[in-house]
């Protein structure tokens, strides 16, 4: 079960991966995500790469362990984007 899962510590953690999709018409510099209600954001996934606008991109959060996840993305622009997101049931996010 879930309790088990998370009282067993984060090595047994599932990583998640899904497909982010940029329709914003505008360049992707920055993403980060994190676990929803945790204090921090972790590191810049995209780490100095671009996701150009019309493209997509796998993205694999290492050892999450939840579903839940807020994200904000930075684009070239200077727009911010903040949003959550189950990444487990919907695979695929779509920035319009």
């Amino acid at each position: 079960g879930l309790v088990a899962a998370l009282v067993a510590g984060p090595a047994l953690a599932q990583d998640v991966t899904f497909t982010l999709v940029n329709s914003s018409g505008v360049d992707m510099t920055e993403l980060y995500a994190r676990a929803v209600g945790a204090a921090d954001w972790e590191d810049n996934i995209l780490a100095g790469g671009t996701l150009p606008t019309g493209n997509e991109g796998a993205v694999t959060i290492a050892g999450a362990g939840v579903c839940d996840f807020e994200l904000r993305m930075v684009f070239a622009d200077g727009d911010t984007l903040e949003d959550s997101a189950n990444l487990c049931t919907n695979p695929s996010y779509t920035i319009n």
